[in-house]
């Protein structure tokens, strides 16, 4: 299986959780290299194999040189689309090119080229999960509207994925977390915006990234065998 985004939160929950389900990982990060080593030993000690790739998805020669070196673990059975990146909370009229243009990059076509890879390696029985976000739904205003256009895009990616590839036996599918207590939101310029939110969802809670994992590695597995092209919100109600 490959992780992407695999160094921290979300990722880094599956890879641990996908080796304890008995998957060797490719652990994929972009920059923090003792994090995504940290990653790997916590994937061994369960047992199982681990490697972990530097690359940036939103370079095409990085994907392709990290579905290469993943392929020394074996067959290609499953990809976590989980890379991606926020930006400052602004308003869309205040917002650059290049902001913008980041946003699609890493979270947009990266997750197309890291799919592309995967299908040209997978069989039948293998499956791709999309990470999105309610954003995706709510709009982002106020905050990043080109952070939930790049995940709303990435829904769109998994619909057309999922029935093209339906009749090879690949599964594609799609998680969309709500508020969950990672450190993204730091990187927003946020860092207490889980504290601010949490009362606002339904369960009164944010969710942890265990809870995303727990979704994701189950629509990768033979449980979910006839689940492809469905969006599955995991948001506490938000």
């Amino acid at each position: 299986m490959v992780v992407t985004g695999g160094s921290r939160g979300i990722g880094a929950a599956t890879a641990v959780l996908a080796a304890r389900r008995g998957y060797p990982v490719c652990v994929a990060y972009r920059s923090r290299d003792d994090a995504a080593r940290q990653v790997v030993d916590a994937c061994k000690a369960t047992g199982g194999d681990a490697l972990a790739v530097r690359a940036d998805v939103s370079v095409e020669a990085d994907v392709v040189a990290l579905f290469e070196a993943a392929g020394s673990l074996g067959p290609l059975h499953g990809l976590v689309n989980n890379a991606g990146v926020v930006d400052r909370h602004a308003r869309l009229a205040d917002m650059t090119a290049g902001r913008v243009e980041r946003m699609l990059r890493v979270n947009t076509l990266g997750a197309i080229l890291c799919a592309r890879e995967a299908v040209r390696r997978m069989s039948a029985g293998a499956a791709i999960v999309n990470v999105s976000s309610r954003a995706a739904v709510l709009g982002g205003a106020d905050t990043y509207v080109d952070y939930a256009a790049s995940k709303a895009a990435v829904e769109a990616l998994t619909v057309g994925l999922a029935r093209e590839v339906a009749a090879d036996g690949i599964r594609v599918n799609c998680i969309r977390p709500g508020l969950i207590d990672t450190d993204i939101h730091a990187s927003g310029g946020v860092p207490d915006r889980v504290e601010r939110m949490a009362p606002t969802v339904p369960m009164r809670r944010a969710g942890t990234p265990e809870e995303i994992a727990n979704a994701i590695v189950w629509l990768l597995s033979d449980e979910a065998s006839y689940v492809t092209g469905a969006v599955l919100d995991v948001s506490g109600g938000r």
